[in-house]
């Protein structure tokens, strides 16, 4: 079998988030996969139709757990965002989600932030990063 590295082909685990606005939830679960994976796991997140701005009580809410996201900006969800990755998982964006054969597809049911203040926030942010936690451990853990 031939070494993936001398194909030039990734062989990480690639991870797609998306929501609606990608201004909230798909942004906070990517900082965490990035924050908890390191370079273990390709991360990217997109919305179906994107906010012009992270959401700032989003921002302040990973500040507060050390994460800075304040130059993030949403991005438009694409096919190819789709294809590239091995796992989608959507929060809330309903048909806007493309599916390809051969993707793993996960639905988090999670509040909205739009428009909500820091507390309201919080838990939101805490339930993200326990789920990306799991997520991280399945990822990473080497084949049984």
């Amino acid at each position: 079998m031939p070494d993936p590295s001398a194909t030039g082909r990734d062989t990480r685990p690639s991870v797609l988030f998306v929501c609606v606005h990608n201004a909230g939830r798909s942004q906070m679960a990517a900082a965490y996969l990035r924050r908890l994976a390191g370079d273990a796991v390709e991360v990217r997140s997109a919305g179906s139709a994107p906010a012009s701005e992270v959401n700032p009580a989003v921002v302040a809410a990973l500040r507060e757990d050390g994460i800075d996201i304040a130059a993030e900006t949403p991005s438009l969800l694409t096919a190819d965002d789709v294809r590239a990755s091995d796992v989608v998982i959507t929060m809330g964006c309903g048909d806007a989600c493309p599916v390809f054969p051969g993707r793993r597809y996960l639905d988090w049911t999670l509040d909205d932030p739009a428009g909500r203040g820091l507390e309201a926030v919080r838990p939101i942010r805490d339930e993200i990063r326990a789920r990306v936690e799991a997520l991280v451990a399945e990822l990473t853990s080497p084949p049984a």
